[in-house]
């Protein structure tokens, strides 16, 4: 049987999250199908709106990361870094004593973008990727909302 899945409509598009067993296991800007939503599932649609809307800076939704090690491990660094502050890529490396290129690597493999925030993870001389549509401008936009936008300049 499909796990669930449900999509909505966010300022960057069409957003959809997955429903593994109660806990969030895959989330993003790419189309999914699967079962009815869940009351998990529609939580998640209402955290995601009441972010945009400016009435929510951190989700309150169980996570699992079905990935490896290291990109286990840097999801819970991002879990952990506030709305509106950023990071680098050599700070999580740092944190993790492993390669900035492998972390980077397993930010790119987050399979839960916005609510584990990737959006907030910076090169050191750069924005770094995003796998939203639009890539770096949808995660110029995420950290413009959160008013981190002017550690760009």
């Amino acid at each position: 049987m499909a796990d669930p899945v449900h999509s909505f409509d966010t300022p960057l598009g069409r957003f959809s999250v997955r429903d593994g067993g109660g806990a969030i296991v895959e989330a993003g800007w790419r189309a999914m199908t699967g079962a009815e939503p869940t009351p998990l599932l529609i939580e998640a649609e209402a955290q995601v709106r009441a972010y945009w809307a400016g009435e929510r800076e951190a989700f309150d939704l169980p996570v699992r990361v079905d990935a490896g090690p290291l990109v286990q491990d840097v999801c819970a660094l991002l879990q952990a870094i506030p709305f509106g502050e950023t990071r680098t890529y050599g700070d999580l490396a740092r944190a993790l004593g492993r390669p900035a290129q492998a972390v980077g690597q397993a930010c790119g493999q987050n399979p839960i973008p916005l609510i584990v925030p990737c959006h907030r993870i910076l090169s050191a001389t750069g924005l770094g990727g995003f796998s939203a549509p639009g890539g770096v401008e949808s995660k110029v936009i995420l950290l413009r909302h959160e008013g981190a936008a002017g550690l760009l300049i």
